[in-house]
């Protein structure tokens, strides 16, 4: 059918971030690193009631309570934290390799999570936390704040209303300079494109896809020239399935014209968004009757990190798995997983078949 060039009123749909109604629990964020901001920020604009603050290097959790939350209690031991009854729920910020300890403990002190992503680094572990979660009538759930992005999020909607039909390719494009990370703990991650930055575009791929299982994954990276970070900053997946297909494509090192860009088509429609960065997004609504370009507000940063939390505290009160549940993000994780094994091997992979992260160092100086 032909679409008509015209301009209609762009359908108003829920993209943004819903709070409980009455539920507003004491909350305990461990891990006060760079991106603990964005969690408290976001968390401080929702009304949020942060009674805690707890990292290894305690003064960075003392400035993280002047900057946010005057009134919260600081911890240098998270296990001190999760003695205290009063607190329900802990937001888990701290890098990977220690995060699966600290949520399992939590769990068993009887606290909700928030985990950061990525959730786990080995699927099995994860499962068992999922288990673990379940057996204690707890909701665990994970960070992938980029659901709530307001881009990603309206488009999300659009496809929950069937506006476009059944999804037929999701592809994604992301040029920008991520070169910054050279020289900061990132730099000895060897797959820190695909593993650290795209596990938010694998998650959201899984949403547009609306639970369709992937068939198979094949990736690959490489260094860009002139970069000074050591890990590959240019990577790309394709995703492949029975009757869809998407890709996912990383330009690490675009120092000029930065551009993302995400284009779905469906059976009845497509939807599209573009823009210099993450946060200024112009998203066009394509069907028969024409095509609309709702004006939205909020940004990424911060409404996607008020969104992970936003969700997990409705779902507290409501009694019911939040959306961004540890066991759906497993789907996600396993399509992370096969991309990068087949970036090291050369060859496409079933999701779901390499279960743990592989090695993480970069081999070369």
């Amino acid at each position: 059918m032909e679409v008509v060039s015209s301009q209609n009123a762009a359908p108003e749909l829920a993209y943004q971030p819903r709070d409980p109604k009455r539920y507003n629990p004491p909350i305990a964020l461990i891990g006060c690193g760079g991106i603990s901001q964005s969690h408290l920020r976001a968390y401080r604009k929702a009304g949020y009631n942060v009674v805690a603050l707890c990292n290894r290097h305690r003064e960075r959790a003392e400035a993280r309570r002047k900057e946010f939350f005057p009134a919260a209690k600081v911890y240098s031991d998270y296990r001190d934290l999760l003695r205290r009854d009063d607190i329900e729920v802990v937001d888990i910020a701290t890098h990977p390799q220690v995060r699966r300890g600290q949520i399992h403990d939590a769990l068993l002190a009887g606290k909700h999570v928030l985990s950061q992503k990525p959730f786990v680094l080995d699927l099995e572990q994860g499962r068992r936390l999922v288990d673990l979660a379940d057996q204690k009538g707890l909701k665990l759930a994970v960070n992938q704040n980029g659901r709530w992005a307001p881009h990603f999020s309206y488009i999300r909607a659009a496809i929950a209303e069937g506006l476009i039909g059944q999804v037929l390719s999701a592809h994604l494009s992301v040029h920008w300079n991520h070169d910054w990370i050279a020289g900061t703990s990132f730099d000895s991650m060897k797959h820190v494109i695909l593993c650290d930055f795209a596990i938010h575009w694998f998650d959201i791929v899984r949403c547009f896809m609306g639970g369709r299982q992937a068939r198979r994954v094949f990736a690959s990276t490489a260094p860009a020239a002139g970069q000074c970070a050591k890990p590959p900053l240019l990577a790309q997946a394709l995703i492949e399935y029975d009757d869809a297909q998407a890709s996912l494509v990383f330009d690490g090192l675009t120092r000029y014209g930065p551009r993302d860009t995400t284009v779905l088509t469906g059976t009845d429609g497509a939807v599209q968004s573009t823009g210099p960065n993450l946060d200024k997004q112009t998203v066009t609504l394509i069907t028969p009757k024409g095509y609309s370009c709702p004006r939205l507000s909020g940004k990424w940063f911060d409404d996607g990190f008020h969104g992970t939390m936003a969700e997990l505290l409705c779902a507290i009160e409501e009694d019911r798995q939040p959306a961004n549940n540890a066991q759906d993000n497993l789907e996600s994780l396993a399509l992370c997983l096969a991309a990068t094994r087949s970036a090291d091997t050369a060859k496409p992979q079933v999701p779901g078949q390499i279960t743990r992260m592989p090695k993480q160092i970069v081999d070369r100086p």
